[in-house]
């Protein structure tokens, strides 16, 4: 692409890992290199140096005269022939002047994780081709100004916390480029960004990608990953982080947030990269915010290491916290709870210049209402015995602490209630088709939800595009399959990173139908960071849809429901939620002896 920049930066590896070091500076123009064996063997002669504690890293490929190292997409448990894995790129190689046809289905897109290894691998980065310009909307613009500036007084990271849909992806990549002209002279000069997107990466990567070279890369070199994949580039150092759903990394305990505590130098004073963090739904409440750990030390002068156990850190502040018997929670006092939400968003929003942005959708909050369900006598009869046993066998598990046994009996109950209930919901589904408009249904699980329905309709001539199960379906198909109407409903278990909006501007300049979108919770959420995702993707991008909540009438389902519906509008707010809803639905449950997780999924 013109304007592209060079390659400017090297790699190390020692064993299996790798680390990136960015050169003080880069000529405007660099001369061309020519790769030859000799000199590629030669650097990896000076690069792979073992130290004691590790093996010999094995010999990074050397493409010859005309040929290309090939860094290449393979599918788990694919078949590559003339290609092998590599351990110390994690990745499938092939050296070559071209890919035969049986591996060209597998070559990296640009901005990939494996295009990014690539190009580091060869003299020349392959051009990115031309594509579909995209036109920045003035909230975009406005946003991408706000970050920057936030940088420009020194910031190492911001928050980005707009409501789903008010176009959070473009609004990053502009203010990465922003960042990068800001610092194009400095000490610092941005030319690596490591995004982070949520799954399923089919969906995710090639909407980032294709956002990024619509609203142009800025000569920087991209690499898009996602979170399951973090370990991969866990070792890397990039000059800008871009975490999308940064929710994701709101618990301590997991080996994601070890890869993110790398990745995003939140453990480093010096040399740590600007972190941009995108997510409308930041957290439960101030206890699920390790990742602003790092600016909230800096807001108080405070070290960084004081600030790696936040609540500690959050209760020495005068925070509604306390340790309790299953961990640290936080006050259930309406009036505390704000009081300690006020002094969150202080922290964010009362620096000059602030390092948040939270704006609402300005095409108004979604409308969430429920469907109750009127059970026949033999599914009533069939939903009193699941419930009598649920609660015998939480009682059980309740009285021995045995917390595996209460979470099983927990996601038993939920999967055999909505199993009862999914020919309702397909006959609801059937007569908003015939209604002329298309049906997003968000379950969450598989086989006692996603397939009956699935099948159910498939069987009334219903066409169903399904964005569930892994390497069932590809999903981008699927999903496009809805989007231009070809199939009416589309039944999914993701949460957030997809677009399934009326009107959306599909990949090649197609346009998504205009049809009007309505959506239907199958289950009631108890996580209302998943519910307020989940409705935001119909209800964005000045796209107006409907939700509903399904649940058997006069049962416990009802009563979840409701507490769903009057606690989801403040599950967004820019520095933690309400969590009193969370704690209600597991009282309604006897589950509140059970960790947060049994109930929010993660």
């Amino acid at each position: 692409m013109p304007g592209r920049r060079r390659r400017t930066s090297s790699t190390r590896r020692t064993g299996t890992a790798t680390s990136r070091e960015t050169t003080a500076a880069a000529p405007k123009k660099a001369a061309p290199r020519k790769a030859t064996a000799a000199k590629a063997t030669s650097r990896n002669a000076a690069l792979q140096k073992p130290t004691r504690s590790a093996p010999a890293a094995p010999e990074l490929p050397v493409a010859g005269p005309g040929e290309r190292v090939w860094v290449l997409a393979v599918p788990f448990r694919a078949p590559a022939p003339g290609a092998s894995w590599h351990a110390g790129l994690q990745a499938t190689v092939r050296v070559g002047a071209t890919l035969p046809p049986e591996l060209a289905g597998y070559d990296s897109a640009p901005y990939t994780f494996e295009r990014f290894l690539e190009d580091d691998l060869n003299a020349e980065p392959r051009p990115v081709p031309a594509a579909l310009p995209m036109q920045p909307r003035a909230e975009q613009l406005s946003g991408a100004a706000a970050i920057a500036a936030s940088v420009a007084a020194g910031s190492r990271m911001f928050l980005l916390g707009d409501d789903p849909g008010v176009g959070k992806t473009g609004t990053a990549v502009l203010a990465v480029r922003q960042i990068a002209a800001q610092r194009a002279s400095g000490a610092r000069p941005v030319r690596t960004v490591l995004v982070v997107a949520d799954r399923p990466a089919a969906i995710t990567v090639p909407h980032w990608t294709r956002s990024i070279a619509a609203f142009g890369d800025g000569g920087l070199r991209w690499c898009v990953t996602t979170w399951d994949r973090l370990g991969k580039v866990a070792t890397l150092r990039f000059d800008v982080v871009v975490a999308d759903e940064a929710h994701m990394v709101r618990h301590t305990t997991t080996q994601r947030w070890k890869h993110w505590k790398a990745v995003s130098g939140a453990g480093r004073v010096k040399d740590a990269p600007f972190v941009l963090l995108a997510t409308a739904t930041p957290a439960h409440s101030p206890l699920e915010l390790p990742y602003l750990a790092p600016h909230f030390a800096t807001v108080h002068g405070e070290p960084l290491r004081a600030w790696s156990d936040l609540p500690t850190r959050l209760a020495a502040h005068g925070f509604h916290v306390e340790r309790g018997r299953y961990g640290w929670t936080w006050t259930e006092d309406a009036d505390e709870r704000r009081a300690d939400l006020a002094r969150l968003r202080g922290w964010l929003a009362d620096t000059d210049p602030p390092a948040t942005l939270h704006r609402p959708a300005p095409w108004g909050p979604v409308s969430v209402t429920g469907t109750p369900v009127l059970l026949t006598p033999a599914e009533r009869a069939q939903y009193e015995a699941e419930w009598s046993e649920f609660r015998a066998e939480m009682q059980l598990a309740r009285r021995k602490r045995e917390t595996a046994r209460g979470r099983a009996a927990l996601l038993r109950f939920r999967q055999k209630a909505g199993l009862i209930r999914a020919q309702a919901t397909v006959e609801w589904v059937k007569a908003q088709v015939e209604a002329d408009r298309q049906v997003a249904v968000s379950v969450e699980f598989v086989e006692t939800a996603a397939d009956p329905i699935r099948e159910a309709l498939l069987d009334g001539g219903v066409p169903v595009a399904s964005i569930f199960g892994r390497d069932r379906f590809d999903v981008e198909a699927e999903r496009q399959r809805f989007q231009i109407g070809e199939a009416p409903v589309c039944v999914f278990t993701v949460t957030a990173s997809i677009s399934l909006h009326a009107g959306e501007l599909l990949p090649g300049g197609l346009a998504a139908s205009t049809t009007p979108r309505v959506g239907l919770f199958h289950q009631p959420r108890f996580s209302g960071i998943a519910a307020r995702q989940v409705t935001g993707r119909t209800h964005r991008d000045h796209q107006v849809s409907p939700w509903r909540i399904a649940y058997a009438a006069d049962t416990v389902e009802e009563q979840v429901a409701r507490v769903m519906v009057e606690r989801l509008a403040v599950t967004g707010s820019t520095a933690g939620g309400d969590t009193a809803g969370l704690q209600q639905v597991a009282e309604l449950l006897d589950a509140d002896w059970l960790p947060a997780a049994s109930l929010t999924g993660d």
